[in-house]
């Protein structure tokens, strides 16, 4: 006999399949949907406004436009936001505001993706990600966050999802600056302003190839003394990242690191987990000590005279990444001996 749960899941695939779906309207974010009179004279003209000239640059749910890539074919998009809504909007939301119902159950929470930010990125820190970045996010998933990966889709869905997350993330970052332009610089909210405006987002994406991160020289062998090295530049007298991540890595003192870029309190990671969010590959760890993880800062500059360092830290820090893993093993093995 089958549980009940599954009775009540079974019921739920074939009521959907009789329903036709219902595809939810993109939202206007919460700073627009609150602004009151004591801010713009007449918030909701600008609100109506705004989400008409996001609807002509951007598109719907149902119908999406990518800005600066109006070739794109439409159905590509399409799939993409079908794609979005099955496996991404539970948590990321419909607008992709980070805000969807299971969000607040999750920590870290899901990315809001509407600020036009992204955290594990192969570029120097502050510039827009590769397309490359988000595809790897998606296939590979954020160890030891609820980010899973989707590497079982198709290259297809994957290329297409992707696609339509960038569709967000500049519908987002345009609302933003009509609303700035609207409410700070008092200008008028009209085609040419969004056509304008849309055309600096599309051009912000384009990113040269000199913000790209490149080994500054080619990784040394992993060996004791190139790990002695990178744990006197990490917890030595003259080491930096001890004071955020403790001398052994764990962050058990949980210092205020400040805030990330989109507000929320940062936490510096605890490395002996062994869970690197963004890949644990070696030039992985290279790129986020090298380009910083905000509030994490870059150290791209940071051993001008010896630029083997930053890959001497990135082995002292594979090395501690098991040092949990270690431990339990030694308990287990000390508790198991006769």
């Amino acid at each position: 006999m089958k549980p009940v749960w599954f009775i009540a899941f079974a019921a739920s695939l074939i009521s959907v399949g009789c329903e036709r779906t219902v595809v939810p309207d993109y939202e206007l974010s919460s700073s627009l949907r609150t602004l009151a009179k004591e801010d713009f004279d007449k918030p909701d003209e600008l609100r109506r406004e705004i989400a008409h000239q996001l609807e002509k640059q951007c598109g719907t749910p149902q119908h999406p436009k990518l800005i600066g890539n109006p070739t794109l074919a439409p159905e590509h998009l399409s799939r993409g936001a079908e794609v979005y809504r099955l496996r991404c909007a539970a948590c990321h939301g419909n607008t992709g505001y980070g805000d969807g119902p299971a969000a607040k159950g999750l920590s870290p929470l899901p990315r809001d993706y509407s600020k036009g930010i992204f955290k594990f990125v192969s570029v120097v820190d502050g510039s827009k990600p590769l397309r490359e970045d988000l595809l790897r996010t998606v296939r590979e998933g954020a160890r030891g966050t609820s980010m899973p990966s989707f590497a079982q889709l198709p290259q297809q869905d994957l290329d297409a999802v992707v696609d339509y997350v960038l569709v967000l993330t500049h519908r987002g970052e345009l609302e933003s600056a009509l609303r700035e332009a609207a409410v700070d610089e008092e200008e008028k909210i009209d085609d040419k302003l969004a056509t304008k405006l849309a055309g600096d987002i599309a051009k912000k994406w384009v990113v040269p190839r000199n913000k790209h991160i490149h080994p500054l020289t080619v990784e040394p062998p992993y060996t004791w003394e190139s790990i002695e090295k990178g744990r006197e530049a990490f917890a030595g007298a003259n080491g930096v990242c001890f004071k955020c991540h403790d001398r052994d890595g764990s962050a058990r003192n949980l210092l205020e690191v400040g805030k990330d870029p989109w507000g929320h309190e940062g936490r510096a990671a605890d490395l002996t987990s062994g869970m690197f969010h963004g890949g644990a590959t070696s030039l992985d760890i290279y790129r986020r000590i090298y380009g910083g993880i905000k509030p994490m800062p870059a150290f791209a500059n940071g051993y001008p005279k010896d630029p083997d360092m930053l890959w001497h830290l990135v082995h002292y820090v594979q090395f501690i990444s098991g040092a949990r893993r270690r431990e339990v093993v030694r308990q287990f093995t000390a508790s198991s001996t006769p």
